[in-house]
């Protein structure tokens, strides 16, 4: 089948899969305002920023995704007139708006933390008053690795939050969870309604962006299938086509969802190598009508973000059962410049490999030793 897809945005998710399309004879298109953008050596780069971008963006391609849950509403209204859209608009703005995320998974029996709207510096201390403290203030749009949030740990701070978060507008404050480690879930819905799930992920963070990810996360068996049902009532009520992510915490009280992802997902960067199907090339595979493949796990893996500068390429990959994925980015501080996959044989050679990378890498994140597979 010979088909185009058009993607909104070209940052690395959009290369990926692009990378995942070319072997089944698809290509690839990109709204994105950077001509050089990690993407472009795929496929054709549309500028967001010109006059016309938008029509002939819409005219390059057969059918559209995105790699990025902020893509603009008005762009998509104009598209979907004509050109079908995978996933759908709904899971696009009900992701982009917290509170209406929480009323979602309030209506699925989905389990949350206690949460309240915010729209003033009053509303925000009843809120305090009523949730207790700790809270967690953020935005209700946009935000992401840990932007646009204030962990608010006494009354004397509520001044100072409302002060840095307040002028964005509509705010959401939500109970601190006591949570043992956090877990994503990521899976994949096809236009015909079957649905696939990859295991869940233990994620460990570092200044608020992803560090590395355990794939499948250790003692999770009772885990994975209350998070996939989860994650398939919120596909099945979505009537949802491709990738979708739910972030969860795992509490003494069981699983609590944090937010979803309407897009494939950092934490399932591990699947290019670990997984019979990845999850780009099952997103692929959705939004192009095709069956889906099998999500079962090849080797355990661990997943690395390269943040900042990048290691030297040779040394990284002289570590046994790594694979290196750089994204054609520029070095910065706190950007995500690439990434990392260990495909260790057990726990002992785990320990290893996360101490010879942990010296490798410019900018070492906190790589236990203790890790288990």
């Amino acid at each position: 089948m010979d088909k185009t897809i058009g993607i909104f945005g070209g940052g690395q998710l959009g290369r990926m899969m692009a990378q995942a399309a070319l072997p089944l004879n698809i290509q690839c298109t990109f709204f994105e305002a950077s001509s050089d953008c990690p993407s472009a050596a795929l496929g054709q780069v549309i500028s967001s920023q010109a006059e016309n971008g938008l029509q002939d963006f819409i005219n390059s391609a057969d059918v559209f995704s995105l790699e990025f849950e902020n893509t603009p509403l008005e762009d998509v209204d104009v598209l979907i007139q004509s050109k079908q859209l995978h996933p759908p608009r709904q899971a696009l703005a009900i992701a982009q708006h917290r509170l209406s995320e929480k009323a979602l998974f309030d209506e699925l029996a989905i389990p949350v933390a206690p949460y309240k709207a915010v729209t003033s510096l009053e509303s925000l201390k009843a809120a305090v008053v009523e949730l207790g403290l700790p809270i967690v203030l953020k935005t209700s749009r946009g935000g992401y690795d840990g932007k646009g949030q204030f962990v608010l740990r006494s009354a004397d701070q509520i001044d100072q939050a409302w002060a840095e978060l307040g002028p964005a507008g509509e705010l959401i404050a939500e109970s601190f969870v006591t949570f043992s480690r956090e877990v994503s879930i990521i899976a994949v819905r096809g236009q015909n309604g079957d649905v696939k799930t990859w295991p869940l992920a233990e994620n460990h963070h570092h200044n608020g962006i992803l560090s590395h990810s355990i794939v499948p996360a250790p003692n999770s068996a009772a885990l994975q299938p209350v998070a996939q049902d989860y994650i398939t009532r919120l596909l099945n009520h979505l009537n949802y086509v491709g990738v979708l992510t739910l972030e969860l915490f795992v509490t003494d009280q069981g699983l609590y969802a944090n937010e979803m992802a309407p897009r494939v997902h950092n934490s399932g960067h591990w699947s290019i190598e670990g997984a019979v199907c990845s999850q780009f090339e099952n997103h692929v595979r959705a939004v192009a009508g095709l069956p889906l493949g099998s999500t079962e796990v090849i080797r355990p893996s661990v997943l690395v973000n390269i943040i900042g500068q990048y290691p030297e390429s040779a040394e990284v990959l002289a570590l046994e059962g790594a694979h290196l994925h750089l994204y054609n980015k520029s070095e910065r501080e706190g950007r995500k410049i690439g990434h990392i996959t260990l495909m260790p044989n057990d726990s002992a050679q785990l320990s290893v490999l996360c101490r010879q990378l942990a010296n490798i890498l410019p900018n070492p994140l906190a790589l236990s030793e203790d890790m288990t597979i």
